[in-house]
């Protein structure tokens, strides 16, 4: 049996920092891939996504992203994993789909079915991707149309003459609005107003997020500290509208947003006021719950509902360390769950692996 000192869980942006730095740092280790060929989350993204719609792309560890341009992210992005993963030597294993993470004395063991890797740390990168959350609504089965979700996303194409009600307040369901309303009817539902960004333009969107975008990671950090879930930022980072949603803006579908409905009926959906209105397909732009229920039988997870983490650092994308059990790191996670973020909470992931050796002697090869 060979003892890893980490198992890195997941080789999307996160994962791959967090190997590049525990290779730089010499630390014996894995990364365990569920999918079948490099690209994480990006290879299953919409074909109709390009690197000019995509929110932002950072860099990895001695490793410049693409740039912008209409080429399609599920191509481009997937390609520039595998050539970094190829080029830095990266120990990827795939696909290897983790069920479950247990505690053996000092050890942790990662199986995945019938196979198991031992190791005395683990850094889970496993993001969201795998775990879209719809809302439940009263009569959702019995509605005859489609229900798709972000994950599901067919493209325009599938969905010219159709009659679309786009669900969700954040970025996916402005860009769908945008993609959609030139070409089908479309209608928009949120369960709160739109938060809109003031005075945006390309660089005033940068501008605007580098004054506020700490405030928002250090809103989520502060939960996180304190056990409860990790929860959306669109409140306080608001909303966008690039030149792709200029013409959606023009039809006034921005501005026809509705509240939620209260029911789903065969046709359509009911209002609370008795309204109604047909529609053909109902498009859940709601989000993702974190990917961690392999983690379940470690009992990370706070009274609140989410696994309360520390930081390595003073930034407070560096708070990776699981507060119940130090020899896990999650990165991707809570106030690290952006490309950027990811980024750095690789390497404090990484950071704190070593750490965390030096100070169990006893773990020591």
């Amino acid at each position: 049996m060979h003892l890893y000192d980490a198992v890195v869980i997941g080789a999307g942006q996160a994962g791959l920092s967090a190997s590049y730095h525990l290779r730089r740092l010499d630390i014996d280790h894995v990364v365990l891939d569920a999918d079948a060929r490099p690209g994480g989350a990006w290879q299953h993204r919409w074909d109709t996504l390009t690197m000019d719609d995509v929110h932002g792309v950072a860099d990895l560890p001695d490793g410049p992203a693409p740039g912008r341009g209409g080429d399609r992210a599920n191509n481009v992005i997937p390609g520039w994993f595998g050539d970094y993963e190829r080029t830095f030597g990266l120990p990827v294993v795939r696909p290897v789909r983790v069920d479950r993470v247990e505690s053996d004395g000092d050890l942790l063991v990662v199986r995945a079915g019938e196979r198991a890797w031992t190791t005395r740390t683990l850094v889970n990168a496993t993001g969201t991707w795998t775990r879209p959350f719809v809302p439940s609504y009263p009569g959702a089965e019995t509605f005859v149309g489609e229900q798709l979700h972000t994950v599901d996303y067919p493209g325009p194409e599938h969905l010219v003459g159709k009659r679309v009600l786009v669900v969700g307040g954040g970025a996916s369901a402005v860009q769908f609005l945008g993609e959609l309303a030139p070409v089908t009817d479309v209608l928009w539902a949120t369960r709160r107003p739109p938060v809109w960004r003031d005075d945006w333009s390309e660089q005033a969107g940068r501008d605007w997020s580098e004054q506020t975008g700490r405030d928002a990671i250090t809103l989520v950090q502060e939960r996180v500290a304190r056990g409860l879930p990790p929860a959306s930022v669109v409140s306080v980072t608001g909303l966008g509208l690039r030149p792709q949603e200029q013409e959606a803006a023009r039809r006034g579908v921005y501005d026809a947003r509705r509240p939620m409905f209260a029911r789903i009926e065969p046709d359509g959906v009911r209002w609370a006021d008795g309204s109604f209105e047909h529609v053909d397909v109902i498009l859940w732009a709601t989000g993702f719950r974190p990917a961690v229920a392999h983690l379940a039988p470690l009992h990370l997870r706070s009274p609140l509902g989410g696994i309360a983490l520390t930081s390595v650092g003073r930034d407070v994308q560096t708070a990776v360390i699981s507060t119940v059990d130090p020899r896990v790191q999650l990165v991707g996670y809570g106030p690290s769950a952006s490309t950027i973020g990811g980024n750095r909470a690789g390497r404090a992931a990484a950071t704190a692996v070593r750490r965390h050796l030096a100070e169990s002697p006893l773990l020591l090869g």
